[in-house]
């Protein structure tokens, strides 16, 4: 009889494919049948908010984007979005183009391939269904008539009937009298005079004249009727979803997720529910003794999801296998426990990874400590289909290694894993070179890749507080038709010298160098996913935050991706050419997040172990991009650490700008740091210190507000950026230079480096800890800014206001950062996120450079005073708080005083009027005295523009002034 009601199972359980509604009141959603997946996005604006909101969407473990709404409703805004493929989960957040956000991280279920959900702004809630009440219009009937099949695993019908009603009035009992394939069938009809627009029904169980001794799921309504008011539905046992179409639903009862969440524990989850009696006596697990069943979900008697536990701990290189008839059999797959911190100890590799070459051998050594198999496979080709595998032997502590005798310079190789059934390939992710695309990994004599004359002589750095930053991306700088240089958009492009522009003006390289800043910080040039290096020929755009090969530089920028080492020889050109120049190269690093997590090497190795989850299993997203890497599990940590070893010692790099760096924790930055201190401690370290949302406890979370406990690590200063400008998330704010009033003592303490911040905003201990800026790559540009906060001002009081902000940046204390091309206005026609825009918006324009030539000298001139003054570049707290001083002022100026005998400066004392106002204004000096002017609304630079005799002087509108005494 057992093994019968076995079979019988076998034949009738079934799973939900589609539902039609989730929740009680939820409208029908058309069927989605393409092998995509469909989500329906409700959004309601605040009344008074006009911005321009849109949607960004990703499914779970894939790459976002960008979506608009595509109608509207009573509700508000509507976005139907077709995503390809079938999966469980989608985020999305509401934002702009700015990314202004509207809540945090939102998430659909959509198991069946589609789903609905209604949002509010500032509300954090994401709803199932119409937040305040059904407010669409549907058909009503006076009379309906309903089919409804209902399906139960356990095949036990007896007693069950349900409970109808129209919505408001009294309901009565409906019995089961049919019967079909499918299972028992109950067809009823219902009136009402008042129309009928759905129709409720609760399934229940009545035993011994209790009509209600047990039900399943509270209210549930059905309102697909057709035109003449009829629906035939299904329902299943243990699910609450109802069906229209039976063809969708899978006949065959399986296991939907058997996963190893300690190295004693497995969770198990099917599509029907069982009772635990049953999977007691059927479940086996083969390599291992079940010890107890828990249910996680529903009862003992009816579950669909539970705790194993097992007698001894499992091995996880071992091929575990759960059958539980008839849902038939899985291997176990990893789940929490790679997340642990006993895995973490048990599996920890403190040595070498990937290829060593040397000329006699190559060794290599992958760490997958969950396979049960691991192979090196060997190309001849980037384009071969099949290469030869050969067997790896098991290393230490997860490890895997062959070597390979003789020279193997140039062998095309990846690694596969075998990981429970399943065989993945992937990219050796501390690989140095790669083919065309970053498809393969390959062997290179790094020696051989040294273009000539390379070497380690560095320009001079004293102090972290003398550096000024120039941020740029490879391609905008000689992209420009007129850049004069040849290699356009390559490596080998910056590296070229005395290129020249409209009417001769410098370009390139001799361009930055004559600017005078120190550091030249390149937007991401290792290899990233976006740019198909095999159409080159196209133009194509990215700003590459999007990582594939850590370790590997982009193809891209070379000026033959399909050349391994062409690449790497034609970086460190460049790099050469800026070291020559007396200028420093900062590489921004992205080691937050990757492109894609399913297709990332880290994933396919050991799968969930590289990355953050949220409680419900989910992808963490607090980069908003649809995953976060976890740094502070070990093998995370050291590959970080590893990869900026080896680009500092093989590339000579000379600092870092950590991308999103608040998903990281203090402690590995701090661990950068310390590496970085043993090899060249004058090697800045600076990164985007916001407080994001990952699953990190926020005392370990690498952000401003935790700055203190990070010793030489620089945060971008957003509170000076939005106080000069207003808001980045916020079109029409105003900051200072543009209008805002009140703004005065916001800009004195950034001007004095943050050093008295509260710690709700940030913990800087240290001028070198800040980065003092008004724009970087991201959002508007401060001209574009400007045009839309201020479009009834003059061109020239724009430029002014421009200016003034410039200024301010570079006479403030901490660390100045300067946009490519900021010091000539830069637009990019208004574009918040140019990082797939065309050349035309991202481009040096060098025409607009020679236009705006004034501008330019009158930056050149602020870089000359700061680099001359010791005064601007103080270099700790204590020096700020003895040497500067701020003066009283009236609304829309900052005044302050510096003490330039304290350092040696020659001069007594320097004052610095900043005038935001649109009048010329009267300041009063610190004493009647003679007083030379180093800046003016027209003019900076070292040498006196002219000089003051008295106790005052007048400052022109949007203007900064610099006296010394």
């Amino acid at each position: 009889m057992h093994h019968k009601r076995k079979l019988l199972r076998m034949l009738l359980a079934i799973i939900l494919l589609l539902p039609l509604f989730l929740q009680p009141n939820m409208q029908s959603i058309a069927l989605s049948k393409n092998g995509s997946t469909k989500v329906i996005i409700h959004y309601q604006p605040s009344e008074e908010n006009t911005k321009g909101w849109n949607l960004w969407v990703w499914p779970e473990g894939g790459e976002g984007k960008v979506y608009e709404f595509t109608g509207t409703d009573k509700f508000g805004q509507i976005a139907e979005v077709e995503i390809p493929g079938v999966h469980k989960k989608v985020g999305f957040i509401v934002r702009t183009d700015s990314w202004e956000k509207d809540g945090g991280d939102r998430w659909i279920d959509t198991t069946s391939g589609i789903g609905e959900v209604w949002v509010k702004s500032n509300d954090e809630s994401t709803y199932p269904s119409p937040p305040d009440g059904e407010y669409r219009d549907f058909p009503s009937f006076q009379n309906v008539k309903v089919k409804l099949h209902y399906y139960r695993n356990d095949e036990k019908y007896e007693d069950w009937n349900l409970w109808i009603w129209n919505p408001g009035k009294e309901g009565r009992r409906v019995n089961f009298t049919g019967v079909d394939e499918f299972g028992k069938v109950a067809e009823f009809t219902l009136s009402d005079p008042d129309g009928i627009q759905k129709l409720g029904f609760i399934l229940r169980k009545s035993v011994n004249g209790n009509d209600w001794a047990e039900k399943e799921f509270n209210d549930r309504f059905i309102m697909n009727f057709n035109e003449e008011g009829e629906a035939e539905v299904w329902i299943a046992q243990g699910q609450e979803r109802i069906y229209v179409d039976p063809e969708f639903i899978e006949r065959t009862p399986k296991i939907i997720n058997a996963k190893i969440d300690a190295f004693d524990e497995i969770t198990l989850e099917t599509n029907v529910p069982f009772s635990i009696e049953d999977a007691f006596q059927d479940i086996e697990l083969k390599g291992g003794e079940i010890k107890e069943i828990i249910p996680l979900t529903g009862t003992a008697d009816s579950t669909n999801k539970i705790l194993i536990k097992t007698e001894s701990k499992m091995e996880l290189a071992s091929n575990y296998t759960i059958t539980f008839p008839p849902f038939g059999e899985s291997s176990l797959k990893m789940g929490k426990v790679v997340r642990s911190k006993e895995f973490d100890e048990m599996f920890y590799y403190d040595g070498k990874l990937g290829n060593e070459y040397t000329e006699k051998k190559t060794n290599f050594r992958v760490w997958a400590p969950t396979a049960q198999e691991a192979k090196l496979v060997l190309y001849d080709s980037w384009e071969e289909e099949l290469g030869e595998e050969i067997e790896m032997a098991k290393g230490e502590n997860g490890t895997w290694t062959h070597t390979l005798t003789g020279n193997q310079d140039g062998q095309i190789y990846t690694y596969k894993v075998k990981i429970g059934d399943d065989w993945t390939e992937a990219v050796d992710p501390y690989v140095r070179a790669v083919t065309v695309n970053g498809d393969r990994g390959v062997v290179v004599d790094l020696d051989s890749t040294d273009p000539k004359q390379w070497n380690n002589r560095k320009p001079k750095l004293e102090n972290p507080e003398d550096s000024i930053i120039y941020e740029l991306h490879t391609r905008d700088l000689s992209i420009h038709p007129e850049s004069g240089i040849k290699h356009k958009g390559k490596f080998l492009g910056v590296a070229e010298k005395n290129t020249k522009g409209p009417n001769e003006v410098n370009t390139g390289l001799s361009y930055m160098k004559d600017l005078g800043v120190t550091h030249v910080q390149f937007l991401p040039i290792y290899d990233y996913r976006t740019v198909d290096e095999t159409m080159l020929d196209e133009p194509q755009f990215n700003w590459g935050y999007d990582p594939k090969n850590y370790n590997v530089p982009e193809g891209s920028y070379s000026t033959d991706p399909y050349n391994p080492k062409t690449r790497i020889t034609e970086l460190k050109t460049m790099i050469q050419a800026l070291h020559d120049q007396n200028l420093r190269m900062v590489m921004d690093v992205v080691y937050n997040h990757v492109y894609s997590v399913n297709e990332h090497s880290f994933h396919k190795l050991v799968p969930g172990y590289y990355f953050r989850y949220n409680e419900d299993g989910s992808l963490a997203n607090g980069t908003g991009v649809g995953n976060d890497t976890a740094s502070e599990r070990k093998m995370v940590q050291k590959f970080i650490i590893d990869s900026i070893k080896f680009w500092t010692k093989e590339y000579h790099i000379d600092g870092y700008r950590f991308d999103l760096m608040g998903i990281h924790d203090t402690q590995t930055m701090n661990m950068v740091r310390e590496e970085l201190n043993q090899i060249d401690p004058s090697i800045i370290v600076l990164g985007e210190g916001w407080d994001l949302n990952t699953p990190l406890n926020s005392e370990m979370k690498a952000n401003q507000k935790n700055a203190e406990d990070m010793k030489g690590i620089a945060h971008f200063n957003d509170n000076l950026r939005d106080g000069l400008k207003g808001s980045v998330f916020n079109d029409q704010d105003k900051g200072f230079v543009n209008g805002k009033a009140g703004m005065g003592e916001t800009i004195q303490k950034g001007i004095a480096a943050g050093m008295n911040y509260s710690d709700e905003i940030a913990t800087y201990q240290d001028p070198e800890q800040v980065i003092t800026y008004v724009e970087a790559h991201d959002n508007l540009t401060l001209w574009d800014k400007l045009e839309l906060t201020n479009p009834e001002a003059s061109l020239k009081d724009r430029k002014q206001m421009h200016k003034l902000a410039t200024s301010i940046i570079l006479t403030s204390q901490g660390v100045p950062f300067l946009h490519a091309g900021q010091e000539f206005m830069r637009t990019k026609d208004g574009d918040h996120n140019s990082y797939q825009s065309p050349d035309a918006i991202n481009q040096l324009d060098w025409q607009r450079r020679y236009e705006y030539n004034d501008e330019v000298q009158y930056v050149k001139g602020l870089i000359d005073i700061r680099k001359k003054y010791q005064s601007f570049r103080l270099t700790t707290k204590k020096q700020i708080e003895s040497t500067l001083n701020f003066l009283h002022s009236s609304e829309g100026v900052v005044v302050y005083s510096l003490n330039l005998k304290a350092h040696h400066d020659k001069g007594k004392e320097m004052v610095v009027i900043h005038n935001a106002n649109k009048e010329r204004v009267t300041i009063n000096l610190p004493s009647e005295a003679v007083w030379h002017v180093l800046a003016n609304e027209n003019d900076a630079g070292t040498k006196t523009l002219e000089i003051i005799k008295g106790d005052k002087v007048i400052v022109e509108p949007y203007s900064t002034f610099i006296l010394k005494r």
